[in-house]
């Protein structure tokens, strides 16, 4: 499995349920990147796509915790469990987790990739991605050159878990 993020200096991620800023490259990689797999994420995550609407051309699977919540095209999970089981038959190079901060938090141990456009500015943020480079099973193995959209200043990083768990 593999975390898609856009993370700022801080590993923020958002604030009030919006993304921090929204680069074209960036969105230009993540759809690239999920095209045709598997994206995870959560039902405030779901809230923040255009219309409120999963994601075209991609499996979507919403873990929501609410019991009686639905979305048009999508398997809607209710327990980590349940998400582990409806995940157990799709290739792990296959899934992308996609957000949110619970999410991302919940999942990390699991991934074995993480595709982070590392933004170079520390924005106001009441969302978090778990910071991989204080975890020492996460290594950098490849660094974009810098980018720059308008004033912002940024860098595609993937990193790969030398130790990731098993699904349970």
């Amino acid at each position: 499995m593999k975390l898609i993020v856009n993370a700022d200096k801080n590993w923020g991620i958002g604030l009030k349920g919006k993304l921090l800023v929204s680069i074209p490259e960036d969105l230009k990689q993540f759809r690239n990147e999920t095209m045709g797999h598997t994206v995870v994420y959560g039902r405030k995550t779901l809230d923040g796509f255009p219309g409120g609407l999963p994601l075209k051309g991609r499996r979507n699977i919403i873990l929501s915790s609410k019991k009686d919540f639905t979305a048009k095209d999508a398997i809607v999970v209710n327990s980590v469990q349940e998400l582990f089981d409806t995940l157990r038959g799709i290739d792990c190079d296959d899934i992308y987790i996609i957000g949110g901060g619970s999410i991302f938090n919940m999942m990390e141990p699991y991934c074995d990739e993480a595709i982070v456009t590392r933004l170079d500015y520390a924005y106001q943020a009441d969302t978090f991605f778990p910071n991989l480079d204080e975890k020492e099973n996460w290594k950098i193995v490849d660094t974009s050159e810098e980018q720059t959209c308008f004033s912002i200043e940024y860098h595609f990083v993937r990193y790969k878990n030398e130790s990731k768990l098993e699904m349970p």
